[in-house]
């Protein structure tokens, strides 16, 4: 059963979960998980694609767990030429929006009652669930 990627999900749940693009073709194993600073919502992944050992990042917003594996609506050359940042890091406001406009997504904007900071963080690093201390 499929339904966009739940907020309330432990992002650490989606690491080790095959990613495949919008075609059902694999793209890789979900390496790390990427939360919104302001939200705490799991926002990016870092699907290591096997090229090179090269990660790929992914919106989770548009993407589906579909039969324990995350479906992410892109073609895998879309997804294959997403810019690299590197893992392990946090992505900074400008990264991220590079992502955005990638994949040819709206940014998300702030709502009336919630003005985001003129330099507002994106994209903390999930902490992978052996590291729960």
């Amino acid at each position: 059963m499929g339904g966009t990627v739940q907020t309330d999900i432990d992002p650490r749940s989606l690491i080790g979960r095959k990613a495949f693009d919008r075609n059902g073709t694999k793209i890789g194993t979900v390496d790390e998980v990427y939360l919104d600073d302001a939200t705490g919502a799991p926002e990016w992944a870092a699907v290591r694609t096997g090229l090179f050992s090269r990660d790929a990042f992914v919106p989770l917003e548009p993407s589906e767990l579909v039969d324990e594996a995350l479906r992410v609506p892109f073609d895998r050359e879309l997804i294959k030429d997403a810019p690299d940042f590197g893992v392990g890091r946090h992505l900074s406001p400008e990264q991220e929006l590079q992502l955005y406009h990638h994949y040819g997504l709206d940014v998300p904007a702030a709502g009336p009652d919630q003005p985001a900071p003129p330099d507002q963080d994106f994209g903390r690093l999930a902490s992978p669930p052996d590291e729960d201390r």
